[in-house]
């Protein structure tokens, strides 16, 4: 599917596809070996789960990374006008010909791990040009001011969806492995209501500084997100995407959900693509077991949104840039799990002795 077609295809109601549960059975296989390696029993840690669940996604005991691809979602937010973020939304734009022109933090990042990266306009208040690496699914120049109307109508939300399938539809050929991240000035706004309501956590713990928000800022956000609280008592997924989301936060949803019906490892990166992750899972909740969770933000609520999900991050280093950066981070240490996996010698291999008892 060429970059043009992504962005004209049709507005038909996104259709949730089939994602298939993970081999269950594969897993506990998967755990007897890590029993059997020359090591003590739980000695890798989180290594060793994580090396079990991709042994559930991939059906095999020889589990590898292939050809992993790198995608960044961006889009502008209307909110973003009311000062929620201590840049203004030009920054969006600005960041996604860093992006192609790789200067910023996620082109170095998939430069050092192999991946090729993607960016995709979904709806940036700018031209972005073109590019080889740019991919065209803009849905118009940012969204509505959730303040005083939907974000986004229900047609879009729907479409935005398709269009974030279409993309991991396309870049995702070859590969069994994606790290997806985000770019939008005020998307922590967004995100920080989509988790208010998606989890019941009180408004005031959910929002957090975002890009570097001062005292006083984090208090006009804050204010500005209790009004928009207020304008309605919707909870379904779909009409919270569509009254509180961004293109982007919609685009990752609908990628999520191919990728997970693909069977590929789903690294989710920070906060915002970790609402993205609980929307797709509130609406196909097989997809939850694809997803790798690559680090905790420093956002305020991410950790809370990973508890209220029952999943642990792999890294957990005080990062807050978003962009797709921790989990492009965390693919060495899933290399790294999968690799002693598959060639670590077992104690009857190795003729060496097992614990006593």
């Amino acid at each position: 599917m060429a970059a043009a077609e992504v962005a004209s295809a049709g507005s038909a109601k996104f259709p949730l596809p089939a994602v298939k549960p993970v081999d269950r059975a594969m897993r506990a296989r998967a755990e007897r070996r890590l029993t059997i390696l020359t090591k003590p029993l739980g000695a890798l840690g989180r290594l060793e789960p994580l090396a079990a669940q991709v042994c559930a996604i991939q059906h095999s005991l020889e589990p590898e990374l292939v050809a992993p691809v790198a995608i960044v979602f961006a889009a502008d937010h209307g909110i973003a006008d009311r000062g929620v973020s201590a840049y203004p939304r030009a920054v969006t734009g600005q960041m996604v010909q860093n992006f192609l022109a790789g200067g910023a933090a996620i082109s170095v990042l998939a430069r050092v791990e192999g991946m090729t990266l993607w960016i995709v306009d979904a709806g940036v208040d700018a031209d972005c040009g073109t590019h080889p690496q740019l991919i065209d699914a803009k849905m118009r120049r940012g969204t509505h001011d959730f303040v005083r109307e939907p974000a986004m109508s229900m047609a879009e939300c729907h479409e935005a969806l398709r269009r974030g399938a279409a993309v991991l539809e396309r870049v995702g050929q070859g590969s069994n492995t994606v790290v997806l991240g985000e770019m939008g000035i005020g998307n922590t706004a967004a995100s920080a209501l989509l988790t208010h309501r998606l989890t019941h956590f009180p408004l005031s713990a959910c929002v957090g500084r975002g890009t570097g928000l001062d005292d006083a800022g984090l208090e006009r956000k804050r204010a500005i997100l209790e009004i928009a609280a207020r304008r309605t008592e919707i909870q379904d997924p779909l009409t919270l995407l569509s009254e509180f989301g961004g293109f982007e936060i919609a685009m990752l949803t609908g990628a999520i959900l191919a990728a997970a019906a693909r069977r590929m490892v789903i690294l989710i990166d920070g906060f915002t693509v970790t609402v993205a992750a609980a929307l797709a899972t509130r609406l196909v909740p097989a997809a939850l077991d694809y997803c790798v969770f690559g680090h905790c933000s420093a956002e305020l609520a991410h950790r809370a949104l990973l508890e209220h999900l029952g999943v642990t991050p792999l890294l957990d280093v005080g990062m807050r840039l978003g962009e797709g950066s921790g989990a492009a981070v965390s693919v060495s240490v899933v290399r790294a799990s999968l690799a002693l996996f598959r060639q670590m010698a077992t104690f009857e291999g190795a003729g060496v002795s097992q614990k006593d008892g």
